[in-house]
């Protein structure tokens, strides 16, 4: 009977998501229909919806060397616009992909990193963003799902035992995440929410909530070199709300939207977003660097 229970339960899961996809799908050709069309492109050359900074959930490809401990982060990963529409030349609607890896390694002696823990995200996303009177607002909503792993950084060869008695467990979620903002004089409001309707474990919570800002100055050195500044408040439900800081200060060789190379400062304070380490609290500074594909 329980093992009944399990698999209706898996069931419903499967049904609610199918039926969350095709609702995605049907109001997003129904936004098609009703605008007027101007123009059609598959895989342009810049994303429609712009990362955001200070965000931890980005696709980015480079490396984050802590200040106060032998821990470094590296990211590979990337987002891409498949398909936009652009209407008018002051707003367009994009289909897209995220496909990324964010890991934690560990420093040691002749040039050694063991990996730690590593975390997958792919998913699809599809944005809108219009421009007004100056202003810019857009909005994207993200169907994603994460995986998260210990690796065998994390295990010591030499008693067989894992570090700090920390097991391998299994993590999982699918989400959907939307966000919002609104840009003006180069300075870009943001919030959002998430909600896990699949998580493993159980215990964890499903909501989430976010809100933060970025900003990227153009005027002090021109277009190709500029100065930028961002932060992300995240409350995150675990095993109870946690609060997260994330703020990053630093300077994008190339242009805003388009590739380039950036160099950071990084302070981070709550919960690991590592998903295998979701109850570990950390704090700490870092210098990063990441190229912008």
């Amino acid at each position: 009977m329980e093992g009944q229970g399990v698999q209706k339960e898996k069931n419903m899961r499967s049904h609610l998501s199918s039926i969350f996809k095709l609702g995605i799908t049907i109001s997003l050709c129904l936004t098609v229909l009703v605008l007027p069309q101007t123009k059609t492109e598959f895989f342009p050359f810049e994303l429609n919806f712009q990362p955001l900074t200070a965000n931890t959930l980005e696709p980015k490809l480079g490396f984050l060397f802590h200040l106060d401990d032998n821990l470094l982060r590296l990211d590979v990963g990337n987002s891409a616009d498949i398909y936009r529409i652009s209407y008018d030349g002051k707003a367009a609607l994009s289909f897209g992909a995220d496909l990324f890896t964010y890991s934690r390694l560990r420093s040691e002696d002749n040039f050694k990193f063991p990996v730690e823990a590593i975390d997958y995200l792919f998913g699809l996303n599809t944005a809108y963003v219009t421009t007004t009177n100056g202003f810019e607002i857009g909005a994207r909503l993200r169907l994603s799902h994460i995986s998260a792993h210990l690796v065998d950084g994390r295990f010591n060869k030499h008693d067989n035992t894992w570090i700090d008695g920390r097991k391998p467990f299994v993590y999982s979620k699918e989400f959907v995440e939307l966000t919002a903002y609104y840009k003006f004089h180069d300075l870009r409001l943001y919030g959002g929410l998430t909600y896990n309707y699949n998580i493993a474990p159980g215990l964890l919570g499903k909501d989430q909530y976010q809100t933060g800002f970025d900003y990227f100055n153009s005027s002090v050195f021109g277009k190709q070199l500029n100065p930028f500044l961002g932060y992300d408040f995240r409350i995150a439900n675990l095993d109870e709300y946690t609060y997260n800081h994330n703020l990053v200060a630093g300077i994008k060789i190339g242009k805003r939207t388009s590739k380039g190379f950036s160099l950071f400062f990084n302070y981070y304070s709550g919960r690991s977003f590592h998903g295998e380490l979701y109850d570990t609290a950390v704090s700490y500074y870092a210098l990063g660097m990441n190229f912008d594909i």
